[in-house]
């Protein structure tokens, strides 16, 4: 399918890896400008050359932490007009709720909801006038289905959930969308260094934790980045403009309600 991108550009936030690179890399490769963005200068320079190569794509990386209001403007400032937002930055740590004291209260509420509204609030004017505008924020399965120690995590994600749920439906006259991904068990640096993690706590190898968990889960594997980064781009394309509002659980079959 043709997704009709060729030529928009696209804000992807926290993309030097993971998820956020994943889903770079697809609209790159459906002919999207892209603005690639990580906190570490050289990381981010090497993913942004690889989607290059990849795909043959305009891509600009801008280096710096998307919560701060300096590397928001850089982002923004990177285009001459941003078609696509996809929103993203990483989580708190795994805490027990009790260990969450009002200055990491703070500053998850910041990192993973106010940091996204910022960034919708700087692009949605534009995008309702010119009559297209995609917005795909990425939250996480705990939103539907939150986990004990990730409760920071679960809590403002699903504040920001909430907060974008009637923006979204503000501008869809437009033909502008917001929606939100939620992804499980994903093949990333941060799926392999948790698991690591698990695994010298458990005094086991890292193989039988990532085997154990993965069996857990009814396709009985961990998703592949592309398959979410696939998933991103229909979302930001032409095609997908009568979904709006939705919270799309990528996950494998984990989550086992129906709603």
């Amino acid at each position: 399918m043709d997704l009709e991108l060729k030529g928009r550009t696209a804000i992807i936030c926290a993309s030097s890896h993971g998820l956020g690179k994943a889903c770079a890399m697809e609209l790159a490769r459906e002919g999207c400008t892209v603005v690639v963005n990580g906190r570490e200068p050289a990381g981010l320079d090497q993913a942004a050359e690889e989607i290059r190569q990849e795909t043959g794509a305009t891509v600009i990386a801008v280096p710096g932490d998307v919560s701060t209001r300096e590397c928001q403007d850089a982002l923004i400032a990177a285009i001459p007009v941003v078609d696509i937002l996809v929103n993203n930055n990483g989580g708190p740590p795994y805490r027990d709720f009790r260990a969450v004291d009002r200055e990491a209260l703070i500053a998850g509420v910041v990192g993973n909801m106010a940091t996204p509204i910022e960034m919708v609030q700087k692009v949605i004017d534009g995008m309702t006038q010119r009559g297209f505008g995609r917005i795909v924020n990425i939250t996480s399965s705990s939103v539907k289905s939150p986990l004990s120690g990730l409760d920071l995590s679960s809590g403002a994600r699903a504040g920001l959930t909430g907060f974008l749920a009637g923006v979204a439906r503000s501008v869809a006259h437009a033909n502008v969308t917001i929606n939100f991904l939620l992804p499980g068990s994903f093949d990333t640096r941060r799926l392999r260094s948790g698991i690591e993690a698990s695994a010298n706590k458990l005094g086991v190898s890292p193989t039988e934790v990532a085997e154990e968990r993965s069996a857990a889960i009814p396709a009985k594997r961990f998703g592949d980045p592309s398959e979410f980064g696939k998933t991103c781009a229909f979302l930001c394309s032409p095609h997908a403009g009568y979904i709006t509002g939705q919270s799309i659980l990528i996950d494998g079959g984990a989550y086992p309600g129906i709603l």
